[in-house]
């Protein structure tokens, strides 16, 4: 069953409510919330490379708030277990029983932060969970809960004794993006209100975790022409074709776009996706999927060069009404 036309004008009423509740304790950051927000409701996972102090944290606390979810923060660092972001099955003497305990992934959304400077083998650990939203220790599978998403950071600079994020563990976040420094007028606003030494706090609920799963769920009923879907496939077979890449936007970069270009129409009070909806995410969806070229990086070819021209190159198709 599609999405009606009063559904979509709700879940864009609703949604613009989340985005401006965030925005209190992010302030001037209202597109990035809405990257973020539309990650959430298409049930992926977002990856901010970002230099320190932009509030990366705040933006996890403020939209945990905003759900009434639970939050956590994971600091990766090289001694970093996989346990540590898993959970362990401990044996109590009392019961005689063995008993998991539950780690930091098991929240409605995980900062792992600088996510690059724990080693591969604790990077592997949010694998599954990233993938599937459960966990498996000891043979166990154990559920994550809706909604689940993780926000990994990785800083731009000071890469010695980091470890790059294989290429299988980057194609699991839906979005890459940055938050950036705010502009002046939200930086006078900041520094005005130094006294909150954390906005979030101040946030208020809106909708329940309940709610949000409701929207998802929602939102994957957005309807998607048939013309839109070939649009996706040849620009993601044209990203493969490109010379300037070894490897281009794989089939879970297809599907991640679909499933945020449902969430972005809806926010918007569409029941349908418009080709400038893939236009739009295009970047922050597919960018980091991209395995360049080695002498074509080094000839100054960027993932977003590359995928400017594929933009340019592949004609849209014609947009329809709603449905």
């Amino acid at each position: 069953m599609t999405m009606t036309t009063e559904q979509a004008e709700w879940f864009a009423g609703t949604f613009d409510k989340l985005v401006a509740n965030v925005g209190q304790a992010v302030l001037g950051k209202d597109h990035v919330i809405r990257l973020t927000f539309t990650a959430m409701l298409a049930e992926g996972h977002v990856l901010f490379e970002d230099a320190p102090g932009t509030g990366k944290t705040m933006l996890a606390r403020a939209m945990a708030a905003t759900v009434q979810g639970s939050n956590n923060r994971i600091q990766f660092t090289p001694d970093l277990l996989p346990s540590d972001v898993t959970g362990v099955t401990i044996y109590d003497q009392k019961t005689q029983k063995f008993e998991f305990h539950k780690g930091p992934i098991f929240n409605n959304i995980v900062l792992a932060d600088e996510i690059n400077r724990a080693s591969p083998k604790t990077q592997s650990a949010l694998l599954e969970v990233m993938e599937e939203s459960r966990v498996t220790v000891d043979g166990v599978t154990y559920e994550a809960g809706r909604p689940f998403m993780v926000m990994a950071t990785q800083n731009p600079i000071e890469q010695a004794g980091t470890y790059r994020l294989p290429e299988a563990q980057l194609d699991r976040f839906l979005i890459k993006t940055s938050i950036g420094y705010p502009d002046h007028a939200s930086t006078v606003q900041l520094l005005g209100g130094s006294n909150l030494k954390d906005r979030s706090k101040e946030i208020s609920a809106v909708i329940t975790t309940q709610a949000v799963a409701d929207m998802a769920d929602l939102a994957a009923t957005v309807h998607v022409d048939t013309a839109v879907l070939e649009y996706i496939s040849r620009l993601c077979e044209e990203t493969r074709n490109a010379p300037e890449t070894r490897l281009g936007v794989s089939v879970r970069g297809a599907i991640a776009m679909v499933r945020a270009a449902k969430v972005w129409a809806a926010g918007q009070g569409r029941n349908f996706v418009l080709p400038d909806d893939i236009k739009e995410l295009a970047a922050v969806v597919w960018t980091h999927r991209f395995v360049m070229d080695p002498e074509a990086e080094f000839s100054g070819a960027t993932p977003d060069a590359v995928l400017a021209r594929v933009l340019s190159d592949i004609a849209a198709p014609q947009q329809r009404a709603a449905v």
